[in-house]
Parts: C-alpha cells; sequence; structure tokens
C-alpha cells in the first residue's frame, strides 16, 4: 500500500525520532542504521524538510532533526509527500466514478477498509512508534520478517 519511498520515509522519521529528539542527526548516520542508500535517503529528508517535518543545520554538530513534537507528526504527514492520495484511496478496479451510484463489486468493503487505513493514517503519531521497544530497522531485518 506504500511505496518505497514513503516506507523510507517512515523508516528515517522513526529513527530520528527513536534516538534524537534534541540534537541534529546526519543522513549518513541514519543512512546507516537504516540501510537505506545515502543519495536516496538525501532528497527524502530534504521533502521532509520542505513540508515542515524536519528541519536541517549545516556545519559541525549539523543534520536533522524533527521540527515539531513527535506528538503532533502524523504518519499520514510523512507519506502524503511520496504518495498519490488518489492512487491510495482510489477504487482498486480503476473505476473513476465508483462511489454509491456506480459502485465496483468491492466498494462497501474497500471504502471500510480505507476508513480505518485512513484513520490509522492520520491518528498515528511518530510518538506512538518511538513509545514502543526499539525496532531492528535494518534492510535485513526487514526483508526477513
Amino acid at each position: 500500500m506504500l511505496s518505497q519511498t514513503s516506507r523510507y520515509a517512515l523508516r528515517a522519521a522513526y529513527c530520528i525520532a527513536h534516538l534524537r529528539e534534541e540534537s541534529p542527526i546526519q543522513a549518513r548516520e541514519v543512512a546507516r542504521m537504516t540501510h537505506i542508500p545515502a543519495n536516496y535517503l538525501h532528497k527524502i529528508l530534504h521533502d521532509l524538510v520542505r513540508h515542515g517535518i524536519l528541519e536541517s543545520s549545516r556545519g559541525v554538530g549539523g543534520g536533522f532533526r524533527l521540527k515539531r513534537p513527535k506528538e503532533r507528526i502524523t504518519l499520514r504527514e510523512l507519506i502524503d509527500p511520496f504518495e498519490d492520495t488518489q492512487e491510495r484511496t482510489g477504487c482498486p478496479f480503476g473505476n473513476l466514478h465508483c462511489g454509491a451510484g456506480n459502485p465496483c463489486p468491492v466498494h462497501d468493503q474497500w471504502a471500510e477498509i480505507l476508513t480505518r487505513y485512513e484513520g490509522f493514517l492520520g491518528n498515528t503519531t511518530l510518538a506512538d512508534l518511538a513509545e514502543k521497544p526499539s525496532w531492528d530497522y535494518s534492510e535485513e531485518a526487514v526483508r526477513a520478517s
């Protein structure tokens, strides 16, 4: 349901929220810990800066950190810069006019799933994730699960 870029954004933000609340963390450290390709991660982090989720600082002691408290950053905010909302919420049959007047075969069930999914994204914060026990976000561990 999520693009690779969104999954990387979630993983990177989790890492930053879990490890460093106040002081910046360098992108290369996040890349090393999360096994996200460094060049790809840099683009993601800068997109998150542009969207007001992270802030960056240059120089010695510079890096990235959360711009707002993790309690005020939802998963939806993290993935929206990288996802096409229409694709995420559209009809699985590709029916552009799917609705009560012209439902696809799974319209009612799909609408229920989307309501729960969108609720999860909008109501779950980075703080909710960071409260969980430390998670092994290495590529090897992610693939193995």
